[in-house]
C-alpha cells in the first residue's frame, strides 16, 4: 500500500509494463489512451508522468498530444492504480444482448441500471459488461440512456466503430424513438410528461 493518507485507496504496481498498440488504439492521443487504460488514476498524475518522460513510446519521450501509431510500444512506469477497481461489481447481471458482431454489441438496457458509474453510483452497464466480457479488449458506450429509461443501447467493440457510430448520431442519420407507458385513459392529444424521480 502507498503510505500517504491521500492515496490510501491506491496500490502500487511495481513492474514496468510494455503495451503494444493495435488498430483499436491507433490514431488516439497518448493522454486519452492512458485515461482509458487507467480510469481510476487522476488525470493530473497521468500528465505528470508524461511530462517527466516516464511514459515512452518506442523508447522516446513524447508530449501528451502524440498520436499513437499501429505497433508503437508504450512503456508504462510503475504506476499507482485504484485497488477498488471492480470491487463491488456484481459477478453477474443478466445483460440481454439483442445483436453482436465484431464491431459492436446491441443491448436491451433495463430501467434502473445506470449506463456508467459516477455521482454516487458504484457501477453501471459498461463497468459490468467489461467485468463479464474479459474477451473484449475494447468496450465503450456509443451513446447514453438515463438510469430510469429502458431501451436499446450500443456498445462499440473497436475504436473505429465508436467513431463511425458517433458520427452517424451527430449527423442525425439515425432516428431515436421514445415511448412512455401510462396508466388510465389518455384524453388529450398532447400531454406534458414529468419523469418520476
Amino acid at each position: 500500500m502507498v503510505k500517504s493518507d491521500k492515496r490510501k485507496q491506491f496500490m502500487l504496481k511495481n513492474d514496468i509494463q510494455f503495451l503494444k498498440i493495435d488498430d483499436s488504439s491507433a490514431g488516439q492521443r497518448v493522454d486519452n489512451f492512458l485515461f482509458k487504460t487507467f480510469k481510476d488514476l487522476p488525470k493530473s498524475h497521468i500528465y505528470k508522468i508524461i511530462r517527466s518522460g516516464e511514459i515512452r513510446i518506442n523508447k522516446k519521450r513524447v508530449k501528451n498530444v502524440y498520436k499513437l501509431q499501429f505497433d508503437d510500444v508504450v512503456r508504462i512506469p510503475p504506476i499507482v492504480v485504484n485497488e477498488k477497481i471492480n470491487k463491488g461489481l456484481p459477478k453477474k447481471i443478466n445483460i440481454s444482448i439483442l445483436f453482436e458482431d465484431e464491431w459492436f454489441i446491441v443491448i436491451d438496457k433495463p430501467s434502473g441500471l445506470a449506463v456508467h458509474g459516477g455521482s454516487g453510483i458504484n457501477f453501471g452497464l459498461i463497468e459490468t459488461l467489461r467485468n463479464q466480457r474479459k474477451d473484449c479488449r475494447y468496450l465503450e458506450l456509443v451513446h447514453r440512456l438515463d438510469k430510469n429509461t429502458s431501451g436499446v443501447i450500443l456498445i462499440a467493440k473497436k475504436r473505429s466503430a465508436l467513431r463511425e457510430l458517433q458520427a452517424i448520431f451527430r449527423s442525425k442519420q439515425l432516428k431515436k424513438y421514445y415511448f412512455v407507458g401510462v396508466s388510465g385513459v389518455w384524453r388529450d392529444k398532447k400531454k406534458r410528461c414529468i419523469p418520476l424521480s
